[in-house]
């Protein structure tokens, strides 16, 4: 009976850390600068980057540094870092509205369409 009763508290402790290990923020940190890298994506959320264009931040993946952490030290060493939206300051879509527009429109010179809207 004793084995029992010693296992009794280790079980609970065990799926509590499990849980706690699986769960995460959806947050970590650039190694390059230490900064949050926060997930603007769902958690479980699975983006296809393997393509030309991002459909969630309405840049070229080669340049989307909201999905690419090296990118985003980068971008912050050269002193293009929007701080309020945490992505770089050229591809800030919120404070410089304008700037979906130059991007949109390299989509459609290379597919002769409109792009989707970011995030749809």
């Amino acid at each position: 009976m004793r084995s029992v009763l010693s296992w009794s508290g280790v079980v609970p402790a065990i799926v509590t850390l499990a849980v706690v290990a699986l769960s995460g923020c959806g947050k970590s940190s650039t190694p390059e600068t230490g900064a949050p890298a926060e997930s603007v994506h769902p958690v479980g959320a699975v983006d296809d980057h393997s393509g030309w264009w991002c459909s969630a931040h309405g840049v070229p993946e080669e340049v989307c540094a909201q999905c690419n952490a090296t990118l985003a030290a980068e971008y912050q060493q050269k002193g293009d870092w929007c701080e309020a939206h945490n992505r770089p300051e050229s591809q800030c879509f919120i404070c410089q509205p304008d700037l979906e527009a130059k991007f949109a429109a390299q989509y459609e010179a290379k597919f002769g369409k409109k792009p989707p809207k970011p995030g749809a």
